[in-house]
């Protein structure tokens, strides 16, 4: 039985398309200056956005800049929030209590 060829490795073996350790250096250091480059550029931040206007008192000044950073992260930059509010529905306390009772195991009583 003959035993198969084991392929060639190294550049020659097709692998010419792999960048070398010395391509991504240079590629990273090109990089590196065009970040430097394009630094002084940036846009300057935006003036602090009006204040929020609440209509419940339940609030607080914590959970209104966990929002905006959520919303920050989604959207990349920072958002102009003009109004936040609750409201106010059963709909994710009836799903907890669904999922809930659909993870106990009922034993059936079979007469």
């Amino acid at each position: 039985m003959k035993k198969a060829k084991r392929p060639a490795r190294g550049p020659a073996a097709g692998q010419g398309s792999r960048p070398t350790m010395r391509q991504l250096a240079a590629a990273i250091e090109a990089l590196s200056a065009r970040v430097a480059a394009l630094e002084p550029q940036a846009p300057v931040a935006s003036p602090p956005a009006p204040e929020v206007k609440i209509e419940q008192e339940g609030i607080s000044e914590e959970v209104i800049l966990a929002i905006s950073a959520a919303i920050a992260a989604f959207l990349g930059k920072r958002p102009r929030i003009r109004q936040i509010r609750l409201i106010g529905t059963g709909a994710w306390a009836q799903q907890g209590r669904v999922s809930i009772q659909a993870s106990h195991a009922l034993a059936l009583r079979h007469e």
